[in-house]
């Protein structure tokens, strides 16, 4: 229970990665706040946590948003009087081909995977100053590191991500908070189930342990970088590929 008496908030906490941390977060005794845009989908993972035995608090929240995140960060203070750990989750995907894509495609994706990331991190961070203490782990992806054709928008997102994460770890060390990213390489989400075979297979090609990872690859991580064990690590990009990118 390394967690234990921890508060965290997750956002786009209700699948797929996000979920996989909430779940292994309350595992390890920490209580847990998530946000999401789809409400079934929160019902389901509040249940599941719930499961676990710890309290769970849930909202629908857009985090391109400021009000709303505003709001749900009261309600998580009001709930439990503090805030310890923050993953910066939510993203979405619009690919296509730089001259095809659309000014709507662009926007939506660097205001959620980025803005998003902004707007939580700077209302958290106020109640985390105040504390001296927490941690903030953003999801980046390597795609934001090596980039990829036809998904110009997320590698920008992404990438962006990752230097706002080594600029906010400088500005907020004094205050004892750490913040870290991790760098996804292609894990077994809904989006990657629906791959075809010929595309996996190119996939695992490029990936020298051959194989997808899971959702708690990825959440073992953040664990590490939210737990005691990562005391002096702050500003870094942990990636989570399978060697993919070196």
């Amino acid at each position: 229970m390394i967690l234990k008496n921890k508060v965290t908030i997750i956002t786009g906490g209700a699948r797929g990665i996000g979920k996989a941390i909430a779940l292994k977060f309350a595992e390890e005794g920490s209580d847990i706040a998530i946000c999401d845009v789809n409400a079934d989908t929160l019902n389901v993972a509040r249940e599941e946590i719930e499961a676990k035995g710890r309290s769970v608090l849930t909202g629908k929240v857009d985090v391109t948003k400021l009000e709303d995140v505003q709001k749900f960060i009261q309600k998580v203070l009001d709930k439990f009087s503090k805030i310890d750990i923050l993953i910066n989750n939510a993203g979405i995907t619009r690919d296509g081909l730089l001259v095809r894509m659309s000014d709507a495609d662009w926007d939506a994706v660097l205001s959620v995977n980025l803005k998003g990331t902004f707007n939580c991190t700077k209302v958290v961070a106020k109640s985390m100053m105040k504390s001296r203490a927490g941690r903030i782990v953003n999801i980046a992806s390597i795609i934001g590191i090596v980039g990829n054709g036809g998904q110009a928008n997320y590698a920008a997102s992404k990438g962006g991500v990752i230097a706002f994460t080594k600029s906010i770890a400088k500005e907020l060390a004094s205050r004892n908070i750490n913040v870290n990213a991790v760098a996804p390489g292609f894990i077994e989400t809904d989006m990657t189930a629906k791959l075809s075979e010929d595309v996996r297979n190119r996939i695992m090609k490029q990936v020298p342990l051959a194989k997808l990872g899971s959702p708690d690859d990825v959440a073992n991580v953040a664990l590490f970088l939210v737990s005691d064990a990562s005391n002096y690590i702050t500003g870094q990009v942990v990636q989570v590929d399978g060697g993919m990118v070196t």
